[in-house]
C-alpha cells in the first residue's frame, strides 16, 4: 500500500539531489512503530540473489511491494553499503514474475502464492487490470469460486480506498496502521473528518491521541490558539489522568498540565475550561464536570475536581448503588439472620474437615448476614478457604450463588476452589459492543449471593456496571488484597470501600496459617509488605540471582526461564513460567525480554508460519496478550490483559487465531495486530488477578522510579510455587523501602459516607 514521507527538516530544497532506487521489498528486519524508522532488504533485480539493505522512512511498506525510493547512499561500519530512504512510493510490477510475487505476498486478502500463480497464468500481463476493472472474471481461474472472487474484489477496493486516505495523510507523517483505523472508523467520510474535525480522531479512533490529532489539525490549518484545540487538549489531559488511575484532576493541576501541553496563555485555558463545563448545544451534556470534593490524601481543604463525564457519572452511580444494596429492606437470604451458628459451623467442619479460625468465622457470618461486605488479607491467611466456606453454607440453604472475577485466570481459580461455575465479570454481565451490559438495574442478575474475587483489580467503570446488576436483597461480597497494586483502569474501588468510617463492613484476615509459613513465597510476600528484605538463603521456592548490570539481568532472566527452571523443576517455560517486569522499556523491560524469550522459546522455523507486524513477529505457539478493551471481538468482547496462545496463522486470509485463557478462540485480522503484544514477559501492572506456577522478576536500578513496595509485593503474590528474583540487592532494597506515593484522585469514599445524597443513580 503506497505511502510517502516528507523530506525531514535539515534537508531543504536545493541540497544535493536525492538518488532514486527501485526494487521489490523482500523482508522487513526491524520497524520502530513510534517513529517509523525501518530496516529492510530489497531485491533490486540485478541478479545473483543479492539483497540490498535500505533504512529510514518506510513505515507502511509491505513485503512483496515494488518501491520507488528517494534517498541517499551511505555505508554502515558493520553492515556495509546501504540506502537511506527519505520518501517512497509503490509502483505496480511490470513483469509476470513481479505480478505473481506482488499478488502472492499476502497484500490482497484471499490470494496466496498458489492462487497468484493460477491467476497470472490465466490473465498474464493483464492480471492487475482485470482485478481492477473486471474482477468478476476471476471466476474463470480454476478453483476460484464466486465467494472467494467477491472477497478478493472487496479486499482490492478496500485497499484502494485506504490508499486515498494514505495519500492525504502522508504529508503529516501518519503511519499506515493509523490510516487503516481511520478508514475502518469513518469509511468514505474519512478525508472529510480529517480535514474538518481532526480532534474527533483522538476520542473516536484507538491509537490516535491528542498529539497525533493536533499534528493533523495544524497541517489542515487549525490555529494554535483555537478554542477547539484548547478544549480537546483539556479533555486529553483528563484522559491521560484516567489512564494513570485518577478519576478526576484538581482544577489547578489540570490548568497547569494543559498550559504546558498546549503552550497557550493560562487565561485562554481557564476560559475554555469554563465553556467545556456548560451543556453542549446538541447533546445537552457538558464536556467536563466540576465539583468540590475533599482533597486527596485526606487533606482537609476541599478541591475543585474536574471529571470527564463518564467517570463522574460512574462514581456517583457506584456510591448510590452500594448504599441502595446496603440499606434495602429486602433480603434474598433471610435464613441466616436466625441461624444456629454453632450448628452451621459444625456442619461445615464435617464437610471440609477443617475448623475456621475466629476471624474467618467472622467473615463467614458477615458475608451471609450483611448485604455488602469486603474480605481482604494477604497470601496464606485463608481467604480462599473462607470464600469456599461462605459458598458451601449459602448453597446448603439453596441460595443462588454467582461467582465472578475480573480475569479469566482468576475466574478459573475461583471455580476450582469452590467447585461451582465462575466467569469473568464481562461474561457475567454479557457486555455488548459499545460497552453496554445485558444485565443492569432494569434487568438484574438472578442471584442471592454474588462473590467477586480479585476485587483490587476492579476499576470504577467496571465496578459500577457490576453493582448496578446486583438485585435488591442479594448479598454482594468483594474479596481481594488491598495491599496489591490498584486497578489498571481509573479508581481505587477496593481501597475506597475499606476507607475508615465508611459504611461497608469488612474483615481483614491477618493470621498466616502454619502450613503457609513453610512457603518462602508467602513468608517473603509478608516480609516485603511489612518493609523487610526478602529471605533468599536456604529457600526451596524463593531464589535470588544477583546481577548489577542491567543488560546482563535481561540475558540471565531468559536463561532462568528457558533453561534453568525447566531443568530443575520440570516446568514448561511457556505455560508455567511468567516474567513480571517493573517496566516495559529498557534491557530488562518487558518489551526487550519478549523478543529474547520468543527467540529462546518459540524460534522461527522454515515450517512455522509467521507474520511480521511493525517491530514484532507473530508465530504459532506465541504467548500473547490483548492490550485494549475491544467490545466487538469474541462472544462478549476481549479485554485489556486477556492472555492466550496463537494457535493458527493464515497468510492468505491474513488472519491468526488466539486461544484465550477463557478457552475462547478469537480471530484477528492482520491489520488488528496492534491490539496484541507478546506475553512471555508482562509488566507487573498487567499481571494483576493472574496466578502462575512460577514467576521470574528482573529488578534493576534502571527501573528506580517504578520500584515500590506494592509493586514487588504484587509480583511475588502472583506465584503459586516458585519465585526467582534476578537483579541487584540495591534495587530490591529500594522497592521494599518505598511506600507508594500518594493516593489516586478519587472521591468514592467521600460519596459513600454522604448522608441522604440524592445523586445520579443511572
Amino acid at each position: 500500500m503506497p505511502t510517502q514521507q516528507p523530506t525531514p527538516p535539515g534537508n531543504p530544497t536545493g541540497e544535493r539531489r536525492l538518488a532514486v532506487l527501485e526494487g521489490v521489498l523482500e523482508r522487513i528486519t526491524y520497524a520502530n512503530e513510534e517513529n517509523g524508522y525501518t530496516v529492510a532488504r530489497v531485491d533490486t533485480g540485478r541478479g545473483g540473489g543479492d539483497l540490498l539493505t535500505v533504512v529510514g522512512a518506510l513505515l507502511g511498506a509491505q513485503a512483496g511491494e515494488s518501491l520507488r525510493m528517494e534517498g541517499r547512499w551511505g555505508s554502515h561500519p558493520q553492515y556495509g553499503k546501504q540506502f537511506t530512504v527519505e520518501n517512497y512510493t509503490t509502483v505496480l510490477p511490470a513483469t509476470i514474475q513481479g505480478i505473481r510475487r506482488y499478488l502472492g505476498s499476502g497484500l490482497v486478502k484471499g490470494i496466496g502464492p498458489v492462487f497468484a500463480d493460477r491467476i497470472t497464468q490465466h490473465f498474464g500481463m493483464d492480471t492487475l487490470q482485470i482485478i481492477e476493472e473486471e474482477p468478476k472474471r476471476l471466476i474463470e481461474v480454476p478453483g476460484l469460486g464466486p465467494k472467494r472472487t467477491k472477497k478478493i474484489a472487496d479486499a482490492w477496493e478496500e485497499q484502494k480506498a485506504i490508499k486515498e486516505v494514505m495519500l492525504f495523510l502522508q504529508t503529516v507523517e501518519v503511519s499506515t496502521s493509523i490510516a487503516v483505523r481511520i478508514y475502518k472508523k469513518y469509511g468514505d467520510a474519512s478525508i472529510s473528518v480529517v480535514k474538518n474535525q481532526p480532534y474527533r480522531l483522538a476520542s473516536d479512533v484507538w491509537g490516535i491521541g491528542f498529539l497525533t490529532a493536533d499534528k493533523i489539525a495544524q497541517s489542515v490549518g487549525i490555529p494554535h490558539d483555537s478554542p477547539e484545540r484548547v478544549k480537546a487538549g483539556l479533555q486529553y489531559a483528563l484522559s491521560q489522568a484516567t489512564d494513570q488511575g485518577n478519576c478526576y484532576l484538581p482544577e489547578e493541576r489540570l490548568i497547569a498540565d494543559a498550559v504546558k501541553l498546549l503552550q497557550v496563555d493560562t487565561g485562554l485555558v481557564i476560559e475554555c475550561l469554563a465553556e467545556l463545563a456548560l451543556p453542549d448545544e446538541e447533546s445537552g451534556d457538558p464536556g467536563v464536570v466540576r465539583e468540590k470534593v475533599p482533597g486527596p490524601d485526606g487533606s482537609p481543604d476541599p478541591v475543585t475536581a474536574v471529571y470527564l463525564v463518564p467517570f463522574h457519572r460512574a462514581e456517583l452511580s457506584l456510591a448510590a448503588q452500594l448504599r441502595r444494596l446496603l440499606h434495602t429492606a429486602a433480603d434474598r437470604m433471610p435464613g441466616f439472620h436466625d441461624v444456629a451458628w454453632d450448628k452451621a459451623l459444625g456442619w461445615l467442619k464435617g464437610r471440609t474437615g477443617v475448623e475456621l479460625a475466629p476471624e474467618q468465622e467472622a467473615a463467614v457470618r458477615l458475608a451471609l448476614t450483611k448485604k455488602v461486605a469486603v474480605l481482604t488479607g494477604g497470601p496464606g491467611c485463608g481467604k480462599s478457604f473462607t470464600v469456599r466456606s461462605i459458598v458451601e453454607l449459602a448453597r446448603a440453604k439453596k441460595a443462588k450463588v454467582v461467582l465472578a472475577a475480573p480475569t479469566g485466570r482468576a475466574a478459573k481459580r475461583l471455580a476450582e476452589l469452590t467447585g461451582a461455575e465462575a466467569s469473568t465479570v464481562h461474561r457475567l454481565l454479557e457486555l455488548k459492543p459499545g460497552g453496554d451490559a445485558a444485565y443492569d438495574k432494569d434487568r438484574p442478575l438472578d442471584a442471592d449471593l454474588v462473590v467477586v474475587d480479585e476485587a483490587s483489580m476492579l476499576d470504577l467503570l467496571l465496578a459500577n456496571k457490576l453493582v448496578k446488576a446486583v438485585p435488591p436483597g442479594a448479598h454482594l461480597l468483594f474479596v481481594g488484597d488491598v495491599d496489591q497494586l490498584p486497578s489498571v483502569g481509573a479508581g481505587e474501588v477496593l481501597r475506597d470501600m475499606l476507607a475508615e468510617g465508611g459504611p461497608i463492613p469488612a474483615v481483614r484476615l491477618t493470621r498466616v496459617f502454619r502450613q503457609a509459613q513453610q512457603s518462602g513465597v508467602i513468608t517473603n510476600a509478608h516480609r516485603i509488605n511489612s518493609g523487610q528484605q526478602p529471605l533468599t538463603d536456604g529457600m526451596k521456592d524463593f531464589f535470588l540471582f544477583v546481577e548489577d548490570d542491567t543488560e546482563e539481568v535481561g540475558r540471565l532472566t531468559v536463561d532462568v526461564v528457558a533453561r534453568r527452571i525447566p531443568a530443575r523443576f520440570g516446568l514448561d517455560p511457556r505455560r508455567d513460567v511468567q516474567v513480571l517486569a517493573p517496566m516495559h522499556r529498557g534491557p530488562a523491560g518487558a518489551g526487550n525480554l519478549n523478543g529474547l524469550l520468543q527467540q529462546a522459546i518459540t524460534p522461527g522455523r522454515p515450517d512455522l508460519a509467521e507474520k511480521r507486524f511493525g517491530g514484532r513477529v507473530f508465530r504459532v505457539g506465541d504467548k500473547v496478550t490483548q492490550i485494549r478493551n475491544n467490545y466487538e471481538k469474541g462472544a462478549n468482547g476481549v479485554f485489556n490483559g486477556t492472555v492466550g496462545v496463537v494457535t493458527s496463522l493464515d497468510p492468505v486470509e491474513q488472519s491468526l487465531t488466539v486461544l484465550t485463557d477463557e478457552d475462547e478462540e478469537v480471530p484477528y485480522e492482520f491489520d488488528e495486530l496492534d491490539e496484541l503484544a507478546h506475553a512471555y514477559a508482562v509488566t507487573i501492572h498487567r499481571s494483576q488477578g493472574s496466578e502462575y506456577p512460577a514467576v521470574v522478576i528482573p529488578v534493576t536500578t534502571s527501573a528506580w522510579m517504578m520500584l515500590q513496595r506494592n509493586l514487588l509485593y504484587t509480583a511475588v503474590t502472583r506465584a503459586k510455587q516458585l519465585v526467582v528474583l534476578v537483579g541487584s540487592r540495591k534495587a530490591i532494597g529500594q522497592a521494599v523501602r518505598t511506600v507508594s506515593a500518594g493516593r489516586r484522585c478519587t472521591a468514592l469514599d467521600f460519596r459513600l459516607t454522604v448522608k441522604n445524597d440524592r445523586s445520579n443513580e443511572s
